[in-house]
């Protein structure tokens, strides 16, 4: 086979070490214990010192010399971002929050509060309601990211949660400036609580509360593995977050329907994100392996310098071609992979569709790439990473919704329960639990 910018595998040839070389992309940064002793230190620091630690980590990790009174984001500063956007721009960023509220608000409208009589005299329910608050954390390191913010905002505000904080790393060499973007976004959102910080500090800060940053619930956001470490290690003191929203990948089943220029161009898409993305293309078609390669070189060529190297690396030695025997063996590689965007580009997508189940989302057919997911469709873009789609899901009102269980009985159905209740009380040993029972015999 002509070599090509993909490296190539035949999946029936590889190890289980290889096999899971390939599954375990990104997770060895993510849980390496010289990042984890790094960002600890640093969320200790903010547990510590407070403001005077966020602004230490802005200065140390970003450049930027910011007092604590400069943290938040001031509003004459949103105004100037939004005289500074093109017109076609906010145009865009409005289109884009519109979709993904709209696809937020289809759910949160199938999240009533919900009851059932279990047995006369027993209503067993849940009562839905917002969480308290939540921490946004924006990235800034590769690029201007307000799509990040309309897809983790959106749903928090459609959700209802009371109390949202927007952490974003100002942008490199520009003197503390927060990228005026993410800005109109927030405002759009009605957002204003926006606060200048370090990744890590960022998330310890509302882990934590500072002087000037209040304590959020709950911190979420995608990012760099130290971003992703400290989302994980703010746990332990009590914030809660979710799993993983790493560095981005995606996976493409293909058979020879796909027209690999199309192919190509999409497999750029997570490519060019960064030299920790990952991109895979699974086929049973050497044929069409052949094709995309060659578009793929041309289209490489296009690209600017920066991204042309991020691509190059995601698609080998991060990615690559994965030839199997047919689209079952494809469809098992994929749950296997459980991948952060999935493209589903074959003949009969329905068949396939209903052997996929681990995936953050599955879009279908050659007129849906992630691009469009990314930025306007609406369904939810920030995604579980590095595996993490087997036990979780993107991010969406569900991220902000909490489910309290809420019961009532009444004496008869209290007198039926009862011989149950202290059968168990009593072979467990809660001889409470039993008397409580009797009392009321």
């Amino acid at each position: 086979m002509t070599a090509g910018p993909m490296r190539v595998l035949a999946w029936s040839g590889l190890d289980d070490v290889q096999r899971g070389a390939l599954l375990g992309r990104g997770r060895s940064a993510i849980f390496d214990p010289a990042l984890r002793d790094h960002v600890l230190r640093i969320i200790e620091d903010v547990r510590d010192h407070g403001d005077e630690a966020v602004c230490r980590a802005l200065h140390d990790f970003d450049g930027a010399d910011v007092d604590p009174d400069g943290l938040r984001v001031a509003e004459a500063e949103f105004a100037r971002a939004r005289a500074s956007l093109r017109e076609d721009l906010v145009v865009a960023i409005r289109d884009m929050v519109d979709h993904v509220r709209r696809f937020n608000e289809q759910l949160m409208a199938r999240r009533a509060d919900w009851s059932f009589e279990s047995e006369p005299g027993l209503i067993a329910g849940a009562k839905v309601s917002p969480i308290t608050s939540a921490g946004l954390f924006v990235p800034c390191g590769k690029g201007s990211f307000p799509s990040v913010l309309a897809q983790i905002g959106t749903p928090a505000v459609v959700a209802g949660v009371p109390a949202v904080v927007v952490i974003v790393p100002p942008v490199a060499g520009a003197g503390g400036l927060v990228d005026p973007a993410v800005l109109v976004t927030a405002e759009e959102l009605g957002l204003r609580d926006v606060f200048r910080v370090n990744g890590p500090a960022g998330v310890a800060a509302v882990a934590f509360g500072t002087e000037r940053i209040p304590r959020m619930v709950k911190v979420l956001g995608p990012g760099s593995p130290a971003v992703a470490v400290a989302q994980l290690e703010v746990q332990r003191f009590g914030c809660a977050s979710v799993l993983l929203l790493g560095p981005t990948e995606s996976l493409v089943i293909a058979d020879d329907s796909a027209d690999p220029r199309l192919l190509a161009a999409d497999l750029l898409i997570e490519a060019e994100h960064g030299a920790d993305s990952s991109v895979v293309l699974v086929t049973p078609s050497e044929a069409l392996v052949e094709a995309t390669q060659r578009e793929l070189a041309a289209q490489l060529a296009a690209l600017p310098e920066t991204r042309r190297r991020y691509a190059s690396v995601a698609l080998a030695p991060n990615g690559g071609a994965v030839l199997v025997r047919d689209l079952a063996e494809a469809c098992a590689v994929a749950n296997a992979y459980a991948p952060e965007h999935l493209q589903l580009v074959v003949a009969e997508p329905d068949a396939a569709l209903e052997r996929l189940h681990d995936a953050g989302e599955i879009l279908i057919g050659q007129f849906t790439p992630f691009s469009a997911a990314n930025f306007l469709i609406g369904c939810p873009a920030a995604l579980p990473t590095s595996g993490f789609a087997t036990v979780s899901s993107g991010v969406t009102v569900d991220a902000f919704l909490k489910w309290t269980a809420v019961a009532r009985a009444d004496a008869r159905a209290l007198a039926r329960m009862g011989p149950s209740v202290i059968a168990l009380a009593e072979h467990e040993g809660f001889p409470a639990h039993a008397a409580a029972i009797r009392a009321r015999g």
